[in-house]
């Protein structure tokens, strides 16, 4: 067992988290798995997201001070906001067209619609107030919230991971702009702290395999007696996942064909440990750690770009949340019977896009963006109510392509800048 690698540990223990998952709901271990296993899982993520404001901060700051000049903080940042914008377009775009193809929401029966829409009404009511808070508060707003008016209390919630990422990066500028004399030990001491959280990493990540066999645990378990409820919505749920596999076996390989040398097998090999703890979490940001550590250790991505590229990307990239949240809104249509026009869906594009930029990189953010994409097309918001079955399930699914996605655009950022090492197949298999 010792000898296996990480990302093999990992998928035996979603393998059997799933099977004791349904052993334990078919013979009522359900109070002894919420009591015993799931709490295990919860501590998992929790150490994770212990790290990830230190972490970011930290790498962040190492890698805006060490660029040469502000010049080409600017070319690498314009490269990854382009590119990230770019793959989120598409991925919207992809989303539109199967759901338009596939209409999922005209196979669901007005009997379990209603059902599911009186059982979810509680859950929807919150997501549903708290969007109505950002949308009062102007289209603008999410640029006023990168900007903290505490730093102290930023750093109190992985959900402003933006605001750590402003201040992070106005630091590292504050140090480029600055003679290296006065910044030299500043730098070494958040050289040292990037180090330390790494090594941080490294001691969580033994304990991987068990917390995904708690978190699959106890989400199997959730879930155990809702089988008529994921067949009902069994369509719409394919209807994401086929464009989420599209993502990652065709617009992210042409990506990567494009601009770089990488064979996209050696691509997925590298980076597989971080998409099964991004499937198992559900939150890019938990696993940016993980994605930090593969990108630059197994696919050869400078730690100059990576510092920078991923961290904002755990952020403001979510391919497969903007995907998902293009599905969902017409099939919500089609579910109460709306026939959106070419406008109405172009408004989800936007709104999408510009949406996925303020959604926090942990599970479920995009429940509350949902609300927002609704309320533009005029839905009633009420209406996610009624995929609030199988989210968890999406939500997993694709946190995998917004890792993927993070990845990829790192791939492409270091190979422009040079900065990509092609790693042997020997360094692959370590």
């Amino acid at each position: 067992m010792r000898k296996l690698a990480l990302h093999w540990k990992i998928i035996i223990g979603m393998i059997l988290g799933v099977f004791y998952g349904l052993l334990a709901s078919k013979i009522g271990w359900v109070d002894f798995t919420n009591d015993w296993i799931k709490p295990w899982g919860k501590i998992f993520i929790n150490l994770l997201k212990l790290i990830a404001v230190p972490l970011v901060f930290a790498s962040l700051i190492k890698g805006v001070s060490s660029l040469s000049d502000i010049s080409k903080l600017s070319r690498i940042g314009g490269k990854t906001i382009g590119i990230y914008l770019f793959t989120t377009v598409v991925a919207v775009t992809f989303g539109l067209l199967l759901v338009n193809i596939i209409q999922p929401g005209k196979s669901f029966s007005n009997d379990k619609r209603m059902e599911l829409k009186e059982q979810y009404a509680s859950n929807a009511a919150s997501k549903i107030a708290s969007a109505k808070d950002v949308k009062e508060n102007g289209p603008l707003q999410f640029i006023v919230d990168m900007v903290p008016s505490n730093f102290i209390q930023a750093t109190g919630n992985n959900r402003n991971m933006l605001q750590v990422i402003f201040f992070a990066i106005l630091f590292g500028i504050a140090m480029v702009m600055l003679p290296s004399e006065k910044t030299s030990i500043v730098k070494g001491f958040f050289d040292g702290i990037n180090d330390i959280i790494l090594q941080i990493v490294d001691l969580i990540m033994l304990s991987a395999p068990y917390g995904v066999f708690a978190l699959l645990g106890g989400l199997v378990v959730d879930f155990g007696g809702s089988v008529e409820l994921f067949q009902a919505l069994g369509i719409y749920s394919l209807s994401v996942a086929i464009g989420l596999l599209l993502m990652i076996m065709v617009v992210y390989p042409l990506i990567l064909k494009s601009f770089t040398k990488l064979k996209y097998f050696d691509f997925f090999k590298s980076i597989a440990p971080a998409q099964m703890l991004a499937f198992s979490t559900s939150s890019s940001a938990a696993t940016l750690p993980v994605t930090m550590e593969r990108c630059e250790d197994h696919l050869g991505v400078s730690k100059e770009v990576s510092s920078f590229v991923l961290p904002l990307g755990a952020t403001i990239n979510m391919d497969g949340t903007s995907l998902y949240q293009a599905v969902a809104a017409v099939f919500i249509a089609q579910a109460f019977g709306y026939d959106l026009d070419l406008s109405q869906q172009l408004t989800i594009v936007l709104t999408s896009t510009l949406a996925s930029i303020g959604a926090a990189a942990v599970p479920g953010a995009g429940m509350v963006m949902l609300v927002i994409v609704l309320s533009s097309i005029g839905i009633d918001p009420e209406g996610i109510a009624l995929i609030f079955a199988v989210d968890r399930l999406l939500d997993m699914l694709r946190t995998v392509v917004n890792v993927t996605g993070d990845a990829t655009v790192a791939s492409v950022v270091a190979a422009s800048e040079g900065q990509l090492k092609y790693v042997t197949d020997k360094e692959l298999m370590s």
